[in-house]
């Protein structure tokens, strides 16, 4: 059952208390475009944490409103990918998807971190992830890992880096 609810949310990567009006960033679709590895996770619901198939890193593309995501795990040793489309609400930064699934950008400097809400309603429950990305595979970008901590240090939640190979291959295109 956990590896099915994480795999309807992607391992969730479709973000622990903070509304959608945290949201800080005026979004610029096409500066968030692209490669971002998965470094860290933080929530209040533990199943969300040991589910066995873990992204690893993200694709993001746009098509005005509308948003693709392409995700890569490592289920078991080997490198599996997803890809689900959503669309841009009424709020800046906050994207819908099937299932009652929802992304808000929370914070990035489009450079080097983005740190991303993700929610959905599964069976009458609300489960919720912070997720903190980088655009590189060497590090962790210190700055925005910092405000991503801010950001979760006084929430008592969660958190497990993610590291592997999968994300390499999704930045190098081969998955």
């Amino acid at each position: 059952m956990e590896a099915r609810l994480l795999s309807t949310v992607w391992g969730l990567f479709l973000v622990c208390g903070l509304q959608a009006e945290s949201t800080s960033v005026d979004l610029v679709p096409e500066k968030i475009a692209g490669f971002w590895k998965e470094v860290a996770v933080t929530s209040d619901q533990n199943l969300v944490l040991k589910a066995q198939k873990r992204v690893e890193g993200l694709f993001l593309t746009f098509s005005g409103r509308n948003i693709t995501v392409k995700a890569v795990y490592n289920s078991s040793g080997s490198c599996v990918t997803e890809t689900s489309m959503g669309s841009e609400r009424n709020i800046v930064g906050e994207f819908a998807f099937p299932g009652q699934r929802k992304i808000y950008v929370l914070d990035t400097d489009y450079e080097h971190y983005a740190i991303l809400k993700l929610s959905l309603l599964w069976q009458g429950r609300n489960f919720h992830v912070l997720k903190y990305f980088t655009r590189s595979l060497e590090t962790e970008d210190e700055p925005g890992f910092w405000r991503f901590w801010e950001m979760t240090a006084d929430r008592g939640l969660y958190m497990l880096a993610r590291h592997g190979r999968c994300a390499e291959l999704l930045k190098e295109g081969l998955v």
